[in-house]
């Protein structure tokens, strides 16, 4: 089992490890004394903190596997919701939305391992393989990996890549085990094929169920319009014709309603709900709550 304390961020040929190691004195010691700034860096680029945090709106531009090596984990998207403890491992598809929750536990961090599974990669791997799909994969965005011996080693496997980071040989022997890991993975689980090499475009889908599905994500209006197979000008035009108005005012409106309602119906605190509902700040949600129902939110609350 990898447990925390140490961390490092390696650039491996593109392909990005956020790494917990196994809190050995030797390590600590090699790591406070030469490498103290970038483990400083690592551990925020990694997650690992004490407080319970969530993260709206992520979006994934990569396939991308997570080892959690301490706390708990929480992945919700539109279509499902995912929950890891210790030791589990996740496979997350690319081109999708979703609200992470990261919680640590008693006397222990949030922190996990993370690999990105990048498309040029994934792409080498078929033409070496002459791998080919013939159709779009249409199964889960995320799904748990089952434990096994060859996995749990290939993550032990890392830690000399991290003990050594200047050898000169960190690039290339770091490419092959990011190749490894997939190469394990289609092991552990064959049908994950369809998932890994799938290089299709979105294709167009219903906007309309997206967007009520998906509005409270802030996230650019490119990144709305990819997500729905769409381009910009497609999207803005396709969105007036289902909506009536220009995309960032239906966003606008539609966060609004539901802070009402959450706020009327439900007792909700405005500090409680502007970030789910999309706002970047509480300054900014009250502004426009006032702006458009003619009092404060605070001033709607029993």
């Amino acid at each position: 089992m990898i447990h925390r304390n140490i961390v490092r961020k390696l650039k491996l040929d593109e392909q990005f490890l956020l790494i917990g190691l196994s809190s050995l004195h030797d390590l600590i010691y090699y790591y406070s004394r030469i490498l103290l700034e970038q483990v400083i860096n690592a551990c925020e680029l990694c997650n690992s903190h004490s407080s319970k945090r969530k993260e709206k709106g992520a979006f994934l531009g990569h396939n991308i596997l997570v080892l959690l090596v301490s706390g708990y984990f929480t992945l919700e998207t539109a279509d499902q919701k995912i929950s890891m403890s210790r030791g589990q491992m996740l496979l997350m598809r690319k081109n999708q939305l979703g609200e992470i929750t990261k919680t640590p536990l008693e006397n222990e961090d949030y922190q996990t391992i993370v690999i990105s599974l990048q498309e040029d990669l994934l792409r080498q791997i078929a033409l070496e393989e002459q791998i080919e799909i013939g159709q779009k994969y249409a199964g889960p965005s995320n799904i748990l990996i089952p434990e096994n011996d060859f996995l749990a080693a290939f993550f032990q496997s890392i830690i000399p890549y991290i003990r050594h980071p200047e050898e000169k040989i960190i690039n290339t022997l770091g490419l092959l085990k990011v190749k490894e890991v997939v190469y394990l993975l289609l092991n552990t689980m064959p049908q994950l094929k369809e998932f890994l090499f799938d290089f299709s475009e979105p294709y167009k889908i219903d906007l309309e169920k997206f967007m009520l599905n998906n509005f409270h994500y802030n996230i650019p209006i490119e990144k709305f319009a990819g997500l729905t197979g769409r381009s910009l000008a497609s999207f803005k035009r396709d969105f007036h014709k289902i909506f009536g108005m220009a995309p960032r005012h239906w966003l606008q409106e539609r966060r609004l309603a539901e802070a009402r309602h959450l706020i009327e119906r439900k007792n909700k605190k405005p500090s409680a709900i502007y970030l789910d509902l999309g706002f970047e700040s509480l300054s900014h949600f009250s502004h426009a709550f006032k702006k458009k129902f003619g009092k404060a939110p605070t001033e709607w609350v029993l």
